[in-house]
């Protein structure tokens, strides 16, 4: 009896692993307009449509992601911008949280190509699932969606990351959820600002060294920010963040005013050396 197939996700069945020979065709897995199309194209088309198959399935993930870049981010963009509910619903979060990138069809696209490079570098994902990811992000309207919440998301955790360890601290501790919020967000971080010598602790066990790394802001140039933020969390996570603000805006409580409060931090400071 033949494996059940499981059910469609965005026109493509998600069976990664799953192989039905009783169906012998790969034209099957597309959605049926693309399928349509495909069995409609005369013999010279097809193999213009072959060619382009060998040269991406050869090609490295990078070059795939250049690509794909210049063949659908365009499209992608001016889908996107589209959507105003949603792209005034991000710019008011952005500005909300004070941070000043500014939401123009430039960031857009350089953000879609992060996606696909993002995906493709994530080593815990598996490497033949990339294009799969990109085909689901030109298909399906649920994917684009994501875009704005991977955006949302992806400026956050900059931004956490150039929060030294006192303001994490105060950020986790406004939240509902301080022990999942310090394990998905806070620990990674902290994680990759120890591992990077971005924050060096020493003398941890000594609180009068603790304003040397524990207040001190770290800076980081953006281009590294970014490399930062990519290794450290995956695709999900980042796209989960920003979509968990944008369903429930209470989800991560923020004051900016308590967080980066100055005079607090100097007077915690001047504390550590009385």
């Amino acid at each position: 009896m033949a494996k059940p197939r499981p059910p469609r996700r965005n026109g493509f069945y998600r069976d990664d692993v799953y192989r039905d020979d009783t169906v012998g065709s790969i034209l099957n897995k597309l959605p049926p307009e693309a399928k349509i199309w495909v069995e409609s194209l005369p013999w010279h088309q097809r193999r213009y449509v072959l060619s382009l198959c060998h040269l991406m399935c050869a090609a490295s993930p990078e070059v795939q992601a250049e690509f794909l870049d210049d063949y659908t981010a365009d499209g992608l963009v001016s889908r996107k911008l589209e959507d105003k509910e949603t792209e005034q619903r991000v710019r008011d979060y952005l500005k909300e949280f004070r941070i000043a990138t500014e939401l123009d069809a430039g960031v857009l696209r350089r953000y879609i190509r992060q996606f696909y490079v993002h995906s493709a570098q994530d080593a815990r994902r598996q490497p033949d699932l990339y294009l799969e990811s990109a085909l689901r992000l030109v298909f399906s309207t649920e994917e684009r969606n994501n875009v704005f919440s991977y955006v949302l998301g992806f400026e956050l955790l900059k931004m956490m990351f150039r929060m030294s360890w006192y303001q994490h601290e105060k950020l986790y501790r406004l939240q509902r959820n301080q022990d999942e919020f310090i394990a998905t967000y806070i620990k990674p971080i902290q994680y990759a600002h120890r591992v990077n010598s971005i924050v060096v602790p020493k003398d941890e066990g000594v609180f009068f060294a603790r304003r040397n790394y524990f207040v001190q802001e770290p800076e980081i140039p953006e281009k590294r920010l970014v490399e930062l933020v990519m290794a450290t969390f995956t695709t999900d996570v980042v796209s989960n963040f920003g979509f968990s603000l944008m369903r429930h805006p209470n989800s991560l409580i923020f004051d900016y005013d308590h967080i980066f409060d100055l005079e607090q931090d100097v007077i915690f400071d001047l504390n550590a050396t009385e």
